[in-house]
């Protein structure tokens, strides 16, 4: 890997790492230019340059493209010299558990790989919110370095609330009755519900399992009503794949729960799916399949693909051999985000795990590369996939994700050009978030995996 910076940027990036809150508000009105860098704007051109970037306190001012500045810098701006970089949005990983169980040290450490790797937010899937609230809050305000954290508040079957997670994430409360984890049925009070759900400062509802298709219509109607997202499984059980993209749901996770759209009969509960039917999915695209795409596509419900889910089943299973089967295999997932992707679809790149503690880089960029490797995307369309996708996955309207006047500054620099090697992602020399500048040079893996490591 290369490791260099520009002697320009080195002075520059290392007056302004690390600022401390007080600091970063103080500077809200500071500008920084970021000079010459090859741009990859998250629209899906290809790469331009040299471009700069003027970025004002949080936010972007001006993105234009040539060598020359056809205007006056305001006093006091920075220059940082982004000569033989190429810049791109911040990267969003739009599916982590930060807090499945509460453990402080390893989010906070998971939060800073993920920074330093170039990720500036993240869609937090449903945990202990009384946790990820804070660590949202100090990442946002800057007592800790770490991405953006957009969260949800979790709703399901009555049944759903066996699952030992549910009680560790609802510690000293009763699982299935808190406003970030509540149990619905035919005799909740959706308004009062999701109301809950909204106190608790989530982005959005996640409708989970075990609830049937009129409920998942009704929980979303709802959320919607209250101007709230719905970020939901592909498959609810009993509630098929059709019925919560009939719902409206904003976006659907894991790839392979489309795939239940041909099962006979569909599970009637989470925890009592079998495998999905690899023999009724049949080979090639699956017509049944194709019009569910055909309706996400025309409705915008973005895809949380999670590659990285099925090939850790894959590998579990290979070291495991006589367990049970997993309900899904890497090479169906990637069939399916293929022909997702073909069709139209929005994806966004979430992993649902982590890298092991001795990765020095986040998982997202493993996520990205089975994308590429697997599901027929080319680089770009990974890139795409983890910053304007990811963004979409997060709200309809971002204002992350691309790179334009008037975006948050989000930047991630590499040494190398990732749409022509994905790989490239791993020469991250530096992150910008909401102006802030981390430079990878100041990371400690080793630190990092230390505190990584599960109690």
């Amino acid at each position: 890997m290369m490791r260099w910076i520009p002697a320009v940027l080195a002075a520059c990036v290392a007056a302004s790492a690390h600022l401390p809150a007080q600091a970063a508000e103080a500077g809200a009105s500071a500008y920084v230019l970021y000079k010459d860098a090859t741009l990859i704007d998250g629209t899906g051109a290809p790469p331009q340059g040299p471009a700069s970037i003027l970025v004002k306190g949080e936010r972007i001012e001006k993105v234009w493209l040539g060598n020359t500045i056809a205007f006056k810098l305001p006093p006091g701006s920075q220059v940082v010299d982004a000569s033989g970089l190429y810049v791109l949005p911040g990267l969003v990983n739009s599916h982590e558990h930060l807090a499945t169980p509460p453990n402080r040290p390893f989010a906070e450490a998971q939060m800073k790989r993920d920074l330093y790797g170039g990720i500036t937010a993240v869609r937090d899937m449903a945990d202990d919110l009384r946790q990820v609230s804070d660590l949202a809050r100090a990442a946002r305000v800057g007592e800790l370095p770490g991405p953006d954290i957009y969260y949800a508040a979790l709703m399901a079957g009555p049944e759903f609330f066996d699952d030992p997670r549910t009680h560790a994430v609802s510690a000293g409360a009763v699982a299935g009755h808190t406003p970030w984890m509540q149990a619905i049925d035919a005799r909740t009070d959706l308004r009062m519900a999701v109301a809950l759900a909204r106190g608790t400062g989530a982005s959005a509802i996640k409708i989970y399992a075990d609830l049937p298709a009129e409920r998942v219509k009704a929980i979303t109607a709802e959320a919607h009503r209250q101007g709230i997202p719905v970020w939901a499984h592909a498959a609810v059980f009993p509630a098929k794949p059709s019925d919560v993209i009939a719902a409206r749901a904003d976006a659907v996770s894991h790839v392979c729960m489309l795939a239940y759209e041909v099962s006979d009969p569909i599970p009637k509960a989470y925890h009592h799916r079998a495998p999905v039917d690899a023999a009724r999915l049949g080979q090639g695209d699956n017509p049944v399949i194709g019009k569910l795409l055909a309706r996400m596509k025309a409705q915008g419900t973005v895809l949380d693909a999670t590659l990285f889910v099925y090939a850790g089943l894959d590998a579990s299973h290979a070291a495991h051999p006589t367990g049970p089967q997993p309900y899904c295999t890497t090479e169906i997932a990637a069939r399916l985000t293929d022909q997702a992707r073909r069709a139209g679809v929005i994806i966004s790149a979430g992993t649902d795990g982590f890298s092991e503690a001795a990765d020095p880089y986040p998982a997202l960029y493993q996520e990205l590369e089975l994308l590429v490797a697997r599901a027929g995307f080319t680089p770009m369309q990974a890139i795409l996939a983890a910053t304007a996708g990811g963004a979409r996955a997060v709200t309809a309207n971002p204002d992350f994700g691309t790179i334009a006047a008037g975006q948050l500054a989000n930047l991630m620099f590499t040494a190398k050009d990732p749409t022509g090697d994905i790989g490239a992602l791993r020469t991250v020399v530096m992150t910008v978030k909401r102006g802030v500048i981390y430079r990878r040079a100041d990371f400690n893996p080793q630190a990092d995996a230390a505190q990584r490591k599960d109690d």
